[in-house]
């Protein structure tokens, strides 16, 4: 029976002599199901009777941007070890040697794409490109982006579009492109972020606004566009590195008050390889994490910095 069809008490009095009221209104009886609409369909992930439930990557093909170096070449040596058919490294550069000597280990295993993740028309051409050459893809990591640390009143507006253009508009860009070839092949897909530990407080060792303003973005696009394609089988989530030893980050633990700063944060004092980053990743991107959309994944070994 509907709360509507039950029929109204008299309302009694709270201690001092005001009615009570029920805090959610009672439903219009005028109200049929038309009205209401039917349920959306939505394409289930539920696993099916013969899943192996192994946390895997075996068959997927992967595309992560930025992965000729830094966290994307970590993430890009996970995903190979956990078995994906093939990744794509879609970045701007050209691959160096750590990423050459990672394909001769992984042969047909691991490409790279010229791709500025700033164009959208460059994004969906190289999705194209994985699609026409693989014959699939069925995970995104939006990884490629770029910070600066400085006060902000030392910023200008040339600075400021250059980091919203790469970590917000590129990681955008790059979830739409994907999404939208999942949703045309029938690809159950799943997007991971990678956003910052800056996206929920400031970074206290290496202060800068305007940077973790593009990963609060980039943070709650994921939860948003996991509400929106939950009824295509697209999964939507980030992952919120710390301290992560890069060629954008070599400087910190350099730093003559390194050591000081890590007896205060409390933790792990030091940096990550970017390697220990990829098994939060795999998990997202795994069909082990059928029933997970919408989260973010903090990986930080040191507690107080932020």
């Amino acid at each position: 029976m509907s709360p509507a069809a039950v029929t109204p008490q008299e309302v009694p009095a709270t201690s001092n002599g005001a009615a009570q009221t029920n805090a959610a209104a009672p439903l219009n009886d005028n109200i049929d199901e038309e009205q209401l609409g039917e349920s959306p369909v939505y394409l289930s992930t539920e696993p099916g009777p013969d899943h192996d439930w192994k946390i895997t990557l075996r068959g997927k093909v992967i595309a992560i941007t930025g992965a000729n170096r830094g966290i994307g070449l970590g993430l890009a040596t996970v995903a190979l070890a956990n078995d994906a058919a093939e990744i794509y490294s879609l970045d701007l550069f050209e691959p160096g040697e750590e990423f050459q000597a990672l394909a001769v280990a992984n042969p047909k295993r691991l490409h790279y794409l010229h791709c500025d993740v700033t164009s959208e028309e460059s994004v969906i051409k190289a999705i194209d490109t994985i699609v026409e050459r693989s014959s699939r893809i069925d995970g995104m990591i939006a990884n490629a982006g770029m910070t600066k640390h400085q006060p902000a009143l030392n910023f200008d507006r040339p600075q400021l579009e250059q980091l919203f253009n790469l970590n917000v508009f590129g990681a955008y860009f790059c979830a739409t492109a994907a999404a939208k070839k999942f949703i045309q092949l029938g690809i159950k897909g799943s997007i991971v972020f990678t956003a910052s530990m800056t996206s929920y407080r400031p970074n206290r060792a290496a202060p800068s606004a305007p940077y973790g303003g593009t990963k609060g973005a980039v943070r709650n696009m994921a939860h948003t566009l996991a509400m929106e394609w939950a009824k295509h089988g697209i999964r939507v989530n980030s992952i919120s590195p710390g301290f992560v030893r890069t060629q954008m980050t070599y400087y910190m633990n350099k730093a003559p008050d390194w050591n000081l700063k890590m007896q205060y944060y409390g933790g792990m004092p030091r940096l990550a390889d970017p390697r220990e980053l990829g098994g939060a990743y795999v998990y997202l991107l795994s069909d082990g994490a059928s029933y997970t959309t919408g989260i973010d994944i903090p990986v930080a070994g040191i507690v107080g910095a932020w």
